[in-house]
């Protein structure tokens, strides 16, 4: 009963993943411009999940020193080619 999926529902906060760093990965070009800053240290250490028509991420990413961000990101649904796409970061 807890590892069940409700459609629409967000999963309950999880450590991050390779899986997790790696879509961090693909939007950090994306980041970067919004936020105007590089980030030498960019790293994911928790998020969790929302199932909808793809997945919706929200997940911290530790910058460096004390800092964190935290990134909103969409993920397709394989049969539709599985891109990843920023919808918003806090600084």
């Amino acid at each position: 009963m807890a590892d069940e999926v409700i459609l629409g529902g967000w999963t309950g906060t999880q450590d991050a993943t390779e899986e997790t760093q790696k879509i961090c990965e693909a939007v950090k070009d994306q980041v970067e411009q919004r936020t105007n800053q590089k980030y030498v240290v960019y790293k994911a250490v928790k998020f969790r999940d929302q199932l909808v028509a793809g997945l919706n991420f929200n997940i911290k990413v530790f910058a460096g020193e004390e800092d964190y961000i935290h990134l909103n990101v969409f993920q397709q649904l394989p049969c539709k080619g599985g891109n990843v796409e920023l919808l918003n970061v806090e600084v």
